[in-house]
């Protein structure tokens, strides 16, 4: 029953975007929203059932050539935890796309296509199989299938500019692939398999290929130094696109890969975790740095992930070290951060909706005329700064635990550690800084002239709203 399931969740929305591309196009938002309802449903179901079986975890081979096994599902409380969070997400994004992708927008008028609907659902297919994929070969089939629905969601608008930034996330998070690639092949060599388990049967300098390879392809989807560069520009799509790829689903891909591979692996060299360290630290400073001179709201969401995603990076490279804590504070940043920033980037979709442009110095006032938008910059800005008692507070907190308490025996760490605090601090202030010059005041020209927010947006903000306040306790709970 369960394999039927998982596989179910993952299957639903590939036929539904086959039935959502053919479809009349008011009638493709209205299909494109089942279809992820009924997604929802399903990874929700699987998760209650894992939980009600006895938290026991279980793999399903599906795809095997011989004794080779090359697709198959797992089912665990890291699995389920993600799933829902991505598929839901999913839901949410496609019930908000038909509000903001309509004649009504004053930033970009544009009635949705079928096609976006359809490419919509094949990401949330290929989010959910890359999810439960127990083997790096599933793993490599809907990484490459995100990859090619990310350039047409990024290019949906068919400009010059949105294809060229289309074409550029798709070229660097293909090179980044590579790295998985050479991992799903040296693992085979040694093996004899490409399941994920057998990483904890390799030697040490094995195992350190292997976790180098996927931790490549992590930076590379997850927008880490060297490879970050097409996230600022991916903005160029939709806003619904930006929030579900670019902060809930398609960078969530590379952290994800990653614990995923630090999970099966046992016991992890130490330098697997000195590496991930350094360059989370770098992209973290890196980050904070770029995003003080935007005034473009999504180009400096863009900057803050590419920080967030840093935390998270840190977060599982200090597990290497052998801290449970920080394992699952990071798999915890996952799933809060996903609902926090997908919050912010909704909320700057809102405001282009309504305002006509997302440029924050001509943003002022937003409160006194748009008071839902007001309280949900306010609560996205704490959550993901990390501010009690919403989200992002649960995600930090464990991951500075469990690195001021390695620093007892690792020393170089302490630093490391201030500075992640240090980023914490500022980030929040600039935050502070931002909110007090476009929330509060008297409406400037742009905001006292904005049209209505649809319900339809109005009720997925409200969701995401209690979802910054409550998915961290529910993180706590799911991974124990």
């Amino acid at each position: 029953m369960m394999e039927n399931i998982a596989l179910a969740t993952v299957l639903v929305p590939f036929i539904g975007a086959a039935i959502v591309g053919l479809a009349p196009g008011k009638q493709a938002k209205l299909l494109c929203a089942i279809v992820a309802a009924t997604a929802s449903l399903l990874s929700l179901t699987l998760a209650i059932g894992w939980l009600n079986g006895g938290r026991i975890d279980a793999a399903y081979p599906l795809v095997s050539i011989g004794s080779v096994e090359l697709f198959g599902l797992v089912v665990d409380r890291i699995s389920t935890l993600i799933t829902f969070a991505v598929v839901f997400l999913g839901f949410l994004v496609s019930v908000y796309s038909s509000a903001y992708l309509t004649n009504g927008n004053k930033e970009h008028p544009h009635e949705g296509l079928p096609r976006y609907y359809a490419l919509l659902l094949v990401f949330i297919g290929a989010m959910a199989g890359l999810v439960l994929s127990s083997t790096l070969v599933g793993q490599l089939l809907f990484f490459e299938i995100t990859g090619g629905c990310s350039w047409a969601l990024i290019g949906y608008y068919q400009k010059p500019k949105p294809l060229r930034s289309a074409l550029k996330a798709l070229l660097i998070t293909h090179v980044a692939a590579v790295g998985l690639y050479l991992a799903a092949a040296y693992l085979f060599a040694e093996t004899g398999t490409f399941s994920l388990t057998a990483l904890a049967t390799l030697n040490s300098d094995a195992k350190t290929l292997v976790l180098f390879g996927i931790l490549f392809a992590a930076w590379g989807k997850s927008a880490q130094l060297p490879l970050h560069v097409w996230l600022p520009d991916a903005m160029e799509a939709p806003t619904p696109v930006s929030a579900y790829l670019h902060a809930a689903s398609m960078v969530k891909v590379g952290v994800y890969i990653f614990a995923r591979g630090l999970m099966s692996a046992g016991e992890i060299p130490e330098i697997i975790g000195i590496v991930g360290v350094v360059m989370a630290t770098i992209t973290l400073i890196y980050g904070f740095i770029m995003y003080l001179p935007q005034t473009d709201l999504k180009r400096l969401l863009a900057y803050s992930t590419i920080t967030q995603l840093s935390y998270i990076f840190l977060a599982l490279s200090l597990s290497a070290f052998g801290s449970e804590m920080a394992f699952d504070g990071g798999i915890a940043y996952i799933f809060n951060h996903a609902f926090a920033k997908s919050l912010f980037f909704l909320v700057a979709g809102a405001l282009s909706y309504s305002c006509g442009t997302r440029m924050l110095p001509r943003l002022r006032g937003i409160m006194r005329r748009m008071p839902l938008l007001g309280v949900g910059f306010c609560v996205a800005a704490m959550a993901i700064t990390g501010i009690p008692p919403f989200n992002g507070f649960f995600s930090k907190f464990p991951l500075f635990a469990a690195g001021f308490e390695l620093s007892s025996a690792h020393g170089w760490m302490l630093p490391v550690m201030i500075l992640a605090l240090v980023e914490s601090v500022a980030s929040f202030g600039w935050f502070l800084y931002w909110f007090g010059k476009t929330v509060p005041g008297e409406p400037s020209e742009e905001v006292a002239n904005a049209s209505p927010v649809p319900l339809a947006m109005q009720g997925v903000l409200l969701v995401l709203i209690v979802m910054s306040l409550c998915s961290s306790f529910i993180a706590a709970w799911w991974l124990g």
